[in-house]
């Protein structure tokens, strides 16, 4: 067993766990001051104050005197597209001179170009960048992670990726899991037959998915220049035949019906959201689809700031993610997005951390197993240096806090 002793606040901690936390409740956040933490393999067996602690905990194999610093649940990342081949800082200076995201990608830029490239790397050449970037995101505190295919749009490439996704899921010890997100973009060689692309996707791709079993979620870029509901409608139902649970890209450029299609087939999520009104609020409440705002893509792409708080002051929950990829949000740091949260979308810190772990953890489908302190629950938690309080963690925005991280009860 391994003892963390003399924390100065465990954070996050729960006695009775939720599956995640909306509204005014997103504001709670309990914690335990000079407190200690006893994990047994992989789970978190105990925990409580120093001044109570249990013989058990005594007993201890290991042990890490952590005086002065705070011990918290690992960030759950639950929207990247970390498997890719190559940069796009080209792209970065048409940003700066201003064209949209829309004018770069008909220019043959944005996920097409990716696609490009990701066709001519290997499997190895892409596990090998996208375990680089798996490494960094630890070293920043992430213990969990989806990853989303969507840059090979062909049959062949997109299985490449998600092959890659599952050796790296093999290998990491960050919990991962896959998305199909072959409806990202048409890809070029379809290009004006949109139709057929969609019947590639339903009656090609979903099936060789299913049958290698690939993927958890299927996702569908809902949006303005992409994908129209009714697409979407299709390949949704397509994939959910094959057991695939349903999240969506929606109303990242403009009111596009994604967050209703969504809810209509019990999305797991709807991210990116900076387009959602009265109408979209009023289908997501009462549903069981977690709102996910991506703020690195928000400030990466100088868009508007979805209206999170509007969004919690009606009810909803809301989860963040880095959306970590190369054309429109190239960081998987979240205590970036922890930072983000409170200065663009003025979360309380406590809303944040709620917002980066817990309900990122149902975004996942983990939040029975990560997100929070809770006895039984996997122990991916990590150590920080010495900080004030943990409300630090979202002011210091431009260093790592993190010491240590441990994932499955194992230090990394």
């Amino acid at each position: 067993m391994l003892l963390i002793k003399n924390i100065k606040e465990l954070v996050q901690v729960e006695e009775k766990p939720v599956s995640y936390r909306a509204g005014d409740k997103m504001q709670e956040m309990h914690t335990l001051k000079d407190a200690w933490l006893l994990i047994e393999k992989d789970k978190i067996k105990d925990f409580g104050l120093m001044k109570g602690i249990s013989q058990e905990a005594q007993k201890a194999k290991k042990c890490i005197d952590a005086e002065g610093k705070m011990v918290f649940p690992c960030f759950c990342d639950s929207h990247t597209h970390i498997v890719y081949a190559g940069s796009r800082e080209i792209e970065y200076n048409d940003k700066i001179k201003g064209l949209s995201y829309e004018e770069i990608a008909k220019r043959g830029g944005g996920i097409l170009n990716s696609a490009k490239r990701l066709h001519q790397a290997s499997e190895d050449e892409l596990f090998d960048a996208a375990w680089e970037r798996l490494e960094e995101v630890k070293a920043y505190g992430t213990g969990a992670v989806e990853i989303k295919s969507g840059y090979g749009l062909t049959t062949e490439d997109e299985l490449k990726m998600l092959r890659v996704i599952r050796r790296l899921k093999e290998k990491s010890p960050l919990t991962i899991k896959a998305t199909f997100l072959g409806a990202h973009a048409v890809s070029a060689e379809y290009k004006g037959r949109q139709d057929d692309y969609v019947d590639l996707i339903i009656n090609e791709m979903i099936p060789m998915v299913a049958a290698e079993d690939l993927a958890d979620f299927i996702d569908v870029f809902c949006d303005k220049g992409f994908f129209t509901v009714e697409e979407t409608d299709r390949m949704l139902m397509a994939g959910i035949k094959y057991g695939l649970q349903p999240k969506i890209h929606a109303n990242e450029l403009d009111y596009s019906g994604g967050i209703q299609v969504g809810v209509k087939y019990s999305a797991l999520s709807v991210d990116h959201l900076e387009f959602t009104g009265d109408e979209e609020i009023a289908s997501l409440l009462h549903s069981e689809t977690m709102p996910t705002v991506l703020p690195g893509a928000a400030f990466f792409l100088g868009m508007i700031h979805a209206p999170v708080r509007k969004m919690i002051n009606a009810g909803l929950p809301v989860a963040m993610a880095s959306d970590f990829n190369p054309g429109s949000s190239p960081s998987g740091n979240m205590q970036l997005i922890l930072s983000m949260a409170c200065i663009n979308y003025r979360m309380l810190p406590e809303e944040a951390i709620n917002a980066t772990t817990l309900n990122t953890a149902y975004a996942l489908a983990c939040s029975d197993t990560l997100g929070t302190i809770a006895r039984g629950k996997i122990a991916n938690v990590f150590i920080t240096k010495k900080i004030p309080s943990y409300q630090y963690m979202p002011y210091a925005y431009g260093s790592n806090k993190v010491e240590q991280v441990i994932l499955n009860g194992k230090l990394q």
